[in-house]
């Protein structure tokens, strides 16, 4: 790299400017009040940790995600965080030790290899809550409530959530008799949407093919609330055993949807059944946020009631995260305003004192000399009127 290049930033690697900084400021800060309104405790997980320990339970998915380095003083690799909350969930599970609800908050920079997509970066300021301790779906009724009153803090309208279960998949596929190499491509082709390669497996697997037929559904029917009703039929008319499970998480999301429509009767929701991010990490019922202005998930979460037990302490647990940088990004918020009053140079202890004062409740810029004679976009002056110090309009 020639020395004139040496200033330039990674690919996929920015960062926050005035005012846009002050900005994603004061949105952390509005975030955090929302969540303590609610009673959750922040906490402040480390950068990098032992890698172990890091993704435990998460999969292959976030390994991918990983920079990776070696401890100068063990020899053990270690890993920048892609996502803070196995990091909360460990914090749950072996620091605090709570037998009853834990609720978490948590915001601080992670770091991705890649950028999940093309409207994102490499290094998003991850914000967030998790809830511990509650199986059933009134925690994930919280956690919805609380990522959707974070969008309204955010200013952002014309939400619409997307439902889904990984349960409905997971049942289906452990039903079907699919062998290994089957059920690696059905979930491929699911996961691209891609009904040809469905019907090429359904016509070429010696058993299952009419489990390989209902996921194609689940591909063709994600969509709106209908598409539900219309799964249940599907799954419903399958002569096989075992299928409790799958019936039992269309209850699950048949109820969060009838929930949200109550309490959110603004908030258009669908389903998509082909979302199967976070296959081997989610347990329960998933959610993600969208709003027309925008092409990827706002905020996104779900259950995962099992990375609790990866770490020796099997705990219920739901939660969201979303981009702060994102969220300041998408809602085009204006930096706090930051009208200032001008003071003039010296060091004259009337005129320091009166500059402290002023600064319980204003902003004060002092000239450092008096041949400084730039505003700094001050819209107020302090000047001394006789005896006094005063302050007028520039």
């Amino acid at each position: 790299m020639s020395e004139s290049n040496r200033w330039l930033l990674p690919d996929g690697v920015d960062e926050l400017l005035p005012p846009e900084a002050w900005s994603v400021e004061a949105l952390r800060r509005q975030m955090l009040d929302k969540f303590a309104s609610y009673g959750y405790e922040l906490v402040t997980p480390p950068l990098i940790e032992f890698l172990e320990s890091l993704l435990t339970g998460t999969g292959n998915d976030l390994d991918l995600q990983t920079f990776k380095v070696t401890d100068q003083l063990t020899g053990r690799m270690m890993g920048v965080r892609a996502d803070i909350t196995p990091q909360v969930a460990r914090i749950d599970s072996h620091l605090l030790k709570r037998k009853g609800l834990s609720r978490l908050c948590y915001v601080d920079t992670v770091l991705h290899t890649r950028p999940e997509h093309m409207m994102t970066n490499r290094s998003p300021i991850q914000i967030g809550c998790e809830l511990f301790g509650e199986a059933g779906d009134a925690a994930d009724m919280e956690i919805i409530s609380l990522m959707l009153a974070s969008l309204s803090v955010a200013g952002i309208q014309d939400i619409h959530i997307d439902l889904a279960h990984v349960g409905i998949y997971r049942g289906l596929v452990e039903n079907s008799g699919l062998s290994k190499v089957d059920q690696a491509a059905l979930f491929d082709a699911l996961s691209r949407k891609s009904i040809p390669d469905m019907d090429v497996l359904a016509s070429s697997v010696e058993q299952g093919a009419d489990i390989v037929r209902v996921v194609k559904d689940i591909a063709e029917l994600s969509g709106g609330a209908g598409a539900l009703a219309e799964l249940r039929k599907s799954v419903e008319s399958l002569d096989s055993e075992g299928l409790g499970p799958v019936i039992e998480a269309i209850n699950e999301l048949d109820s969060v949807c009838a929930k949200i429509q109550e309490q959110f009767p603004k908030v258009e929701i669908g389903f998509d059944f082909c979302e199967l991010r976070g296959y081997n990490y989610h347990t329960g019922v998933m959610f993600a946020a969208y709003t027309p202005s925008y092409g990827y998930a706002l905020a996104k979460g779900g259950r995962y009631d099992e990375i609790g037990k990866d770490f020796g302490v099997s705990r219920p647990a739901t939660g969201f995260s979303a981009d702060l940088k994102t969220l300041a990004r998408v809602a085009k918020l204006s930096s706090p305003d930051r009208s200032a009053i001008l003071a003039p140079a010296g060091d004259d202890p009337e005129l320091l004192a009166k500059m402290s004062e002023l600064r319980g409740g204003n902003v004060v810029v002092q000239r450092l000399n008096t041949d400084d004679t730039e505003t700094y976009q001050c819209s107020h002056e302090l000047v001394c009127i006789g005896d006094e110090w005063e302050v007028r309009p520039l």
